[in-house]
């Protein structure tokens, strides 16, 4: 699959993204994160809504990887 042409942003998470991440897959999260905008009515200037995206798109690209490492017995969904 196509890489991103450019990290998305200047931090080592954005070297993260640029490194595993597709561009199909940074399209997907792009919609993912107007969702969750428009659903948590974020203010994407505001530092809290910049927390708060940056934990969900960890999530989105990293948390699979996590989980299929972690023995079902102990993972469950939250409620």
């Amino acid at each position: 699959m196509e890489g991103l042409d450019e990290p998305p942003f200047d931090s080592d998470f954005g070297q993260k993204i640029y490194k595993n991440i597709s561009k199909q897959a940074w399209g997907e999260w792009v919609e993912r994160q107007k969702m969750l905008l428009n659903e948590y009515r974020l203010q994407p200037w505001t530092r809290e809504a910049q927390e708060f995206l940056v934990e969900q798109m960890n999530g989105f690209f990293f948390a699979r990887a996590r989980a299929a490492r972690c023995p079902r017995s102990t993972w469950s969904p939250p409620i």
